[in-house]
């Protein structure tokens, strides 16, 4: 059994200023002197990565999709242990689903396996007292889910905010703050910077979380939410480990993971299985760092690198010499996302590590979405024929798509990504806590004797 007062926030659709809310809701209480842990529903490192910010903990991602329904209680007891108080910020609508499966992978349905209450954020800008309809439809839509409560958000003046209270009042709904328009500003670094903000501790985001909980702290009612989060019963889900069925024997190869002094570009989870396995994970950052740590046997390069850091990453030109000889030698480099790009010859006519002889180009619009992708031969991340799921949002292309040993194939689409002695390199990012084996066969390669480079 794990006890932890915790609450689920989420909005009729995207838009009503959920994200800061949480950011501002997890600054406020940890100003208070409470540890908070914040959690993300999906795939979205960013918004995980501010909620770690304002916790003063790693955010975490809990998607059904990437990790199994029945992962996501686990994932949550293991990140939230010790908290005394932990957010899930919510995706889209409270019902919605990004790949249209709601009754596992909604918001809804998250909270109600997490056995939480849900409190719904309404941008009220222009709505009176239809408010009352709407929260009273999501309340009773789904009569498994509890609803806890409301926070208003934009609310236009003190005669606005009274409207929707007595409203919200007569259908017995808690309203547990009003904010006016100007009270959640647009504080944050533009999205194109990605997690780099919070993984080098840029001092604009640290400001922008704070003014963030400030507005918070003024405008909700703290005491009367943690009230709510308290009252959540105990979880029956055990908590989620890293530990392997057997304790890591023999030497600890120093894995080099790609991040900064706030965090890395891969989920939390990665570095804790890299660890149980038996590695000493150091950091390094590939925007600064002119060398790989000292006897670096593997290289991890995690999915949350931004491609808009290319011209930053190739400047950076004796780490891309670095990491081409660590590839050479047949050391694992296990490159996600953007970290495909990274590997590449050149990416828009900048050079990079050239360790695989392809060449990215940037283009209009995203390409997102989950993918079921198979092995397409053994290699350092997985035997031929293993099946995950993984994320794909990228801009960038790579031509060729694929090595002559692609990394994934999957139904409905051409092979991709690029395995090659050790390394492994593709736009797809799953989460390692869905396959423990990943970290296992990392850290047996890195052990493995050198090949001799050809």
């Amino acid at each position: 059994m794990t006890v932890v007062p915790r609450v689920v926030l989420s909005a009729p659709s995207s838009g009503h200023g959920t994200g800061a809310l949480s950011l501002g809701l997890l600054a406020a209480l940890a100003d208070r002197g409470l540890d908070v842990a914040g959690f993300k529903l999906g795939p979205d490192q960013v918004d995980a990565a501010y909620l770690g910010l304002a916790a003063g903990r790693p955010g975490r991602n809990l998607d059904p999709r990437l990790v199994g329904p029945e992962r996501v209680a686990p994932l949550f007891a293991h990140g939230a242990a010790g908290a005394g108080f932990a957010l899930v910020q919510g995706t889209m609508g409270l019902y919605d689903s990004i790949a249209g499966r709601p009754e596992t992978e909604s918001t809804a349905a998250v909270a109600t396996a997490l056995r939480s209450p849900v409190v719904l954020v309404v941008d009220v800008a222009a709505m009176g007292q239809s408010v009352a309809a709407l929260v009273h439809g999501f309340r009773a839509y789904d009569e498994q889910l509890w609803l806890g409560g409301v926070i208003l958000n934009r609310v236009a003046s003190p005669r606005h905010e009274a409207m929707l209270r007595e409203a919200l009042d007569d259908v017995g709904v808690p309203v547990y703050g009003a904010l006016r328009r100007h009270e959640l500003p647009p504080v944050l670094p533009a999205r194109r910077h990605g997690v780099v903000p919070v993984v080098q501790r840029d001092a604009e985001a640290e400001r922008a979380v704070r003014r963030l909980g400030e507005g918070v702290a003024a405008t909700v009612d703290l005491d009367r939410l943690l009230a709510l989060a308290r009252s959540a019963p105990e979880l029956t889900a055990a908590p989620w480990s890293p530990e392997p069925a057997g304790p890591p024997a023999g030497e600890r190869p120093v894995v080099a993971l790609a991040g900064g002094p706030g965090g890395s570009y891969s989920h939390p989870e990665t570095a804790e299985l890299l660890r149980a396995a038996g590695a000493e994970v150091v950091t390094v950052d590939p925007l600064r760092d002119e060398a790989l740590p000292a006897g670096t046997r593997a290289l991890v390069v995690g999915g949350g690198l931004p491609e808009t850091y290319a011209e930053q990453l190739s400047a950076n030109r004796r780490l891309c010499i670095a990491v081409a000889e660590l590839a050479r030698t047949g050391r694992p480099v296990v490159a996600e996302g953007a970290g495909l790009l990274w590997l590449a010859r050149e990416l828009d006519g900048r050079p990079m590590c050239g360790v695989l002889d392809a060449v990215g180009a940037s283009r209009d619009g995203l390409v997102v979405g989950y993918r079921e992708a198979t092995a397409a031969g053994d290699s350092v991340v997985a035997r031929a024929g293993t099946t995950v799921v993984g994320h794909k949002q990228h801009a960038a292309v790579l031509t060729p798509r694929a090595g002559e040993r692609a990394a994934w194939r999957w139904e409905g689409g051409a092979p991709e990504g690029f395995v090659w002695r050790g390394v492994h390199a593709s736009q797809l990012v799953p989460h390692w806590a869905a396959y423990p084996d990943v970290a296992a066969r990392l850290v047996a390669a890195a052990v493995a004797p050198a090949e001799a480079p050809a």
